[in-house]
C-alpha cells in the first residue's frame, strides 16, 4: 500500500506556488495601478536554470510589439550542464495573457506616464509564470513620503507590542 501512495512536492506544501525571483526595488520605485499574471515562453534549458532559482528581475520591462507582450532584460543565466540549447541571458521572452487584457493593457500603456514591470517570477504548479503591473514612476517626495509612513507603523507596532505585554 505504501508504493502507491504519491509523494508530494516542495510546490505543493506553498499551494502549488514556488517563487523563484521577486523585485523589490519596483514597489520602491513604481506606485503599482493593476497586477496581472502572465504565462512565460521559454526555450531550451531555461525552464531548468529557473528551477534551479537563478534569474533577475533587475532592470526588466515588458512591451509590446506588435500586438504582442514581451518581457526584456530579464536575466536568466544559461543552465550549466546544458552546452549548446542555452539560449542568450537576456533575449526577449514572450508573455502570454487573454486577449481582453492585452487590449486594456495597451490601452493603458498608451497613456502619459504608465508602464509595465514584472514583480517577480514563480511556478504555478508546472507553468513558469511572471506577475506584471502597470506602473506609474514615483517622485522623489513620494518615495520619501512611503519611507516616512513605513517607519510610523513600524514605531506603531513596537508601541502595541509593549503595550501588550504590560
Amino acid at each position: 500500500m505504501s508504493g502507491d501512495r504519491k509523494s508530494k512536492s516542495k510546490d505543493s506544501a506553498h499551494g502549488g506556488i514556488r517563487i523563484i525571483a521577486t523585485n523589490r526595488r519596483a514597489r520602491h520605485e513604481y506606485e503599482i495601478l493593476e497586477d496581472y499574471e502572465a504565462g512565460l515562453v521559454l526555450r531550451g534549458t531555461e525552464v531548468k536554470s529557473l528551477r534551479a532559482g537563478h534569474c533577475s528581475l533587475v532592470d526588466s520591462y515588458a512591451s509590446f510589439q506588435n500586438g504582442e507582450l514581451y518581457l526584456h532584460n530579464m536575466d536568466i543565466p544559461p543552465y550549466e550542464q546544458g552546452n549548446r540549447w542555452n539560449v542568450e541571458a537576456k533575449r526577449s521572452r514572450k508573455l502570454l495573457l487573454h486577449r481582453d487584457q492585452l487590449r486594456r493593457l495597451i490601452g493603458a500603456v498608451t497613456q502619459k506616464g504608465l508602464t509595465l514591470i514584472p514583480l517577480k517570477v514563480y511556478f504555478s504548479k508546472q507553468y513558469a509564470k511572471v506577475q506584471i503591473a502597470l506602473c506609474r514612476g514615483k517622485r522623489t517626495y513620494d518615495k520619501r513620503e512611503t519611507l516616512r509612513r513605513r517607519d510610523e507603523e513600524r514605531e506603531l507596532d513596537r508601541v502595541r507590542k509593549m503595550m501588550r505585554k504590560y
